[in-house]
């Protein structure tokens, strides 16, 4: 079975060709340029290098958020594309979960997390001894509430994500000892990682294609404006 996997949920352009359990090319970059721009190159860099031609893919996994608004919507606009287009299942995955599964050999709390501005982030936590079993649920939180959370657990914490050094010294000044840092090899998304957990699940029909939706976890900041200002008139 062959799988294309793309994630372009954050500033990283993540995307990987796997056939039968085997990786057969996988890329990720961190230079932020413009993924409306740089993702459907990529992903035919990817075919040619490898001589695969897209109608011989079976399906096709994308990061389906949380994240960057424009780089979530980006990612499953063209999966959902592709997915229509060649009449491939698609399925979603969570880029926090792609993230802690790149730490999934840590046996215990993983923390994967991204900066959403205001000093909140996007997060959850997995328990690696339980098959990355969510004991935060993906959502967006202010770093200090996600860290009472934390504390709470009362276990040590693997903090994993490009964006961790960002809030690292709140949280050891919150966590202390309990706090551990991911190394940074392990801090970029995987596409191939992307597929090995798409391959956990059922593939959907083609039909169910029409209503996938990305999972932002929170409301745009224009569409949270426009309700503000809409109550603002009742």
């Amino acid at each position: 079975m062959i799988w294309l996997g793309i994630d372009t949920a954050n500033s990283p352009l993540a995307v990987a060709i796997v056939k039968d359990g085997q990786i057969l090319t996988a890329e990720v970059t961190n230079i932020k340029v413009n993924h409306s721009a740089g993702v459907m190159p990529a992903i035919e860099h990817i075919f040619k290098k490898v001589s695969i031609s897209p109608k011989e893919i079976d399906a096709i996994a994308v990061s389906q958020g949380p994240g960057s608004y424009t780089g979530v919507r980006i990612g499953v606009t063209i999966a959902k594309t592709l997915s229509w287009t060649l009449q491939k299942p698609l399925v979603g995955v969570s880029s926090l979960q792609v993230l802690a599964a790149n730490a999934a050999m840590f046996q215990g709390i993983i923390c994967s997390l991204i900066d959403a501005r205001r000093q909140n982030v996007y997060a959850a936590a997995y328990d690696s001894t339980m098959g990355l079993a969510p004991i935060v649920e993906d959502g967006h939180y202010s770093m200090l509430g996600l860290l009472e959370q934390l504390k709470e657990i009362g276990k040590p914490v693997l903090f994993v994500g490009h964006d961790v050094d960002n809030f690292w010294g709140l949280i050891q000044q919150e966590l202390g000892n309990s706090a551990i840092r991911a190394p940074y090899a392990l801090d970029l998304p995987s596409a191939a990682q992307l597929i090995h957990l798409a391959e956990q699940q059922e593939l959907p029909s083609i039909d169910a294609t029409h209503t996938f939706v990305p999972k932002y976890c929170r409301l745009a900041e224009a569409e949270a404006n426009w309700l503000k200002e809409q109550k603002g008139k009742q």
